[in-house]
């Protein structure tokens, strides 16, 4: 015997997630459609921020995935090294990907790659003047694009939902 889903009502300024919702509540009334109240708004969030995302980096030669490269190397403090390892492991991707990104960086002058003075066989990766100074003018960009897209929320509002996020993807984390 299934269990009756809870009634998705659309509020009155209802988003595509609530006409989904309600689509999916007439068509399949059985299905508690609440996972997609936070998890479609979460996906629909990401794609509509994706394009000023890309255009705000673009504005400094760069794409999502280089910029992901000096903003861990900047973030990492002087002297602005870290091994591929380091990198790779700190974005989450294929030691293959970050080799592309560092070619494309390096060619652009915005890293260097130098063998490790502790071990030989090491090399580190390091920012160059320029790019130290790509990676906060860039994030200065990011950081002010980001803001101005969470503009209807007030503070208040703000921290209660990022306290709420965190909370979540501990969990999740936790759980992974």
């Amino acid at each position: 015997m299934a269990v009756k889903a809870k009634e998705h009502k659309r509020p009155a300024a209802g988003d595509h997630v609530d006409r989904l919702r309600s689509q999916w509540a007439r068509e399949l009334p059985d299905i508690d459609t609440e996972p997609m109240g936070i998890l479609g708004r979460a996906s629909r969030l990401t794609n509509l921020f994706r394009p000023s995302l890309e255009a705000t980096f673009a504005r400094f030669g760069l794409d999502r995935g280089e910029f992901d490269v000096i903003a861990t190397l900047r973030r990492s403090g002087p002297p602005y090294r870290l091994t591929p390892t380091q990198i790779y492991t700190s974005l989450m991707i294929s030691s293959g990907g970050l080799t592309h990104r560092l070619d494309r960086l390096e060619k652009a002058g915005l890293i260097r790659r130098e063998k490790s003075q502790q071990d030989g066989r090491s090399m580190l990766v390091a920012l160059t003047d320029a790019g130290t100074s790509r990676a906060a003018e860039a994030c200065r960009a990011h950081v002010a694009n980001g803001a101005a897209f969470l503009e209807t929320l007030d503070a208040k509002e703000r921290s209660a939902l990022a306290d709420l996020l965190r909370k979540l993807l501990v969990g999740i984390e936790n759980n992974a």
